[in-house]
Protein backbone atom coordinates (compact mmCIF):
# COMPACT_ATOMS: atom_id res chain seq x y z
CA UNK A 1 0.00 0.00 0.00
CA UNK A 2 1.39 3.36 -0.94
CA UNK A 3 2.08 5.75 1.90
CA UNK A 4 1.43 9.48 1.78
CA UNK A 5 5.10 10.04 0.82
CA UNK A 6 5.09 7.44 -1.96
CA UNK A 7 2.13 8.41 -4.13
CA UNK A 8 2.60 7.53 -7.77
CA UNK A 9 1.07 10.88 -8.70
CA UNK A 10 -0.52 13.92 -7.04
CA UNK A 11 -3.57 13.44 -9.30
CA UNK A 12 -6.64 12.94 -7.09
CA UNK A 13 -8.07 10.30 -9.44
CA UNK A 14 -4.85 8.29 -9.27
CA UNK A 15 -4.76 8.64 -5.47
CA UNK A 16 -8.36 7.41 -5.14
CA UNK A 17 -7.64 4.50 -7.46
CA UNK A 18 -4.64 3.55 -5.30
CA UNK A 19 -7.12 2.99 -2.46
CA UNK A 20 -10.34 1.90 -4.22
CA UNK A 21 -9.24 0.83 -7.68
CA UNK A 22 -9.45 -2.94 -7.51
CA UNK A 23 -12.55 -4.95 -8.36
CA UNK A 24 -13.48 -5.75 -4.73
CA UNK A 25 -13.04 -2.72 -2.47
CA UNK A 26 -16.04 -0.68 -3.60
CA UNK A 27 -18.21 -3.80 -3.43
CA UNK A 28 -17.26 -4.22 0.24
CA UNK A 29 -18.10 -0.55 0.84
CA UNK A 30 -21.40 -1.10 -1.01
CA UNK A 31 -22.20 -4.03 1.25
CA UNK A 32 -21.48 -1.95 4.36
CA UNK A 33 -23.75 0.78 3.05
CA UNK A 34 -26.46 -1.90 2.83
CA UNK A 35 -25.91 -2.82 6.48
CA UNK A 36 -23.60 -5.79 6.27
CA UNK A 37 -21.09 -5.90 9.12
CA UNK A 38 -19.78 -9.44 9.53
CA UNK A 39 -17.10 -11.24 7.53
CA UNK A 40 -19.47 -14.07 6.59
CA UNK A 41 -22.05 -11.56 5.31
CA UNK A 42 -19.48 -10.12 2.90
CA UNK A 43 -18.64 -13.65 1.77
CA UNK A 44 -22.29 -14.22 0.82
CA UNK A 45 -22.39 -11.30 -1.61
CA UNK A 46 -23.32 -12.38 -5.14
CA UNK A 47 -19.86 -11.60 -6.57
CA UNK A 48 -18.25 -14.41 -4.53
CA UNK A 49 -15.14 -12.80 -3.03
CA UNK A 50 -12.51 -15.24 -1.76
CA UNK A 51 -11.91 -15.11 1.99
CA UNK A 52 -8.21 -14.24 1.69
CA UNK A 53 -8.98 -11.31 -0.62
CA UNK A 54 -11.80 -10.14 1.65
CA UNK A 55 -9.53 -10.21 4.70
CA UNK A 56 -6.88 -8.23 2.80
CA UNK A 57 -9.32 -5.59 1.55
CA UNK A 58 -10.93 -5.16 4.97
CA UNK A 59 -7.48 -4.66 6.49
CA UNK A 60 -6.65 -2.04 3.84
CA UNK A 61 -9.95 -0.23 4.39
CA UNK A 62 -9.26 -0.13 8.13
CA UNK A 63 -5.73 1.14 7.47
CA UNK A 64 -7.12 3.93 5.26
CA UNK A 65 -9.63 4.84 8.01
CA UNK A 66 -12.60 4.19 5.74
CA UNK A 67 -13.74 1.30 7.96
CA UNK A 68 -13.40 0.48 11.62
CA UNK A 69 -13.26 -2.99 13.12
CA UNK A 70 -15.02 -3.44 16.43
CA UNK A 71 -16.05 -6.19 18.81
CA UNK A 72 -19.75 -6.76 18.65
CA UNK A 73 -21.91 -7.41 21.67
CA UNK A 74 -24.49 -9.24 19.54
CA UNK A 75 -22.35 -12.30 18.91
CA UNK A 76 -19.67 -12.97 21.52
CA UNK A 77 -16.16 -13.22 20.14
CA UNK A 78 -17.02 -11.95 16.67
CA UNK A 79 -15.58 -8.82 15.20
CA UNK A 80 -17.63 -6.64 12.92
CA UNK A 81 -16.89 -3.81 10.52
CA UNK A 82 -18.56 -0.48 9.90
CA UNK A 83 -17.89 2.53 7.76
CA UNK A 84 -16.34 5.58 9.36
CA UNK A 85 -17.65 9.01 8.40
CA UNK A 86 -14.87 9.08 5.78
CA UNK A 87 -16.12 5.74 4.42
CA UNK A 88 -19.76 6.87 4.47
CA UNK A 89 -18.75 9.85 2.35
CA UNK A 90 -18.28 7.38 -0.53
CA UNK A 91 -22.06 6.85 -0.79
CA UNK A 92 -22.61 9.52 -3.47
CA UNK A 93 -19.74 8.02 -5.47
CA UNK A 94 -21.30 4.55 -5.36
CA UNK A 95 -24.73 6.00 -6.13
CA UNK A 96 -23.29 7.73 -9.22
CA UNK A 97 -21.52 4.56 -10.38
CA UNK A 98 -24.71 2.51 -9.91
CA UNK A 99 -26.82 5.10 -11.74
CA UNK A 100 -24.33 5.17 -14.61
CA UNK A 101 -24.31 1.35 -14.77
CA UNK A 102 -28.10 1.14 -14.83
CA UNK A 103 -28.29 3.74 -17.61
CA UNK A 104 -25.43 2.43 -19.76
CA UNK A 105 -24.87 -1.29 -19.22
CA UNK A 106 -27.58 -3.54 -20.55
CA UNK A 107 -28.77 -6.21 -18.14
CA UNK A 108 -27.80 -4.44 -14.94
CA UNK A 109 -30.28 -4.09 -12.11
CA UNK A 110 -30.25 -2.89 -8.52
CA UNK A 111 -31.00 -6.03 -6.51
CA UNK A 112 -29.19 -5.78 -3.17
CA UNK A 113 -31.24 -5.07 -0.11
CA UNK A 114 -30.32 -4.04 3.40
CA UNK A 115 -29.56 -6.98 5.68
CA UNK A 116 -30.84 -5.53 8.92
CA UNK A 117 -29.23 -7.99 11.36
CA UNK A 118 -26.41 -10.57 11.26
Amino acid sequence: MKSEKHKRSPCPVACVLDILGDKWTLLIVRDMLFGRTYFNEFCRSPEGIATNILADRLEKLVHQKLVEKYTTTEIAGRDAYRLTSKGKSLKPVLDAVAKWGLANIEGTEAKLKSTGSP
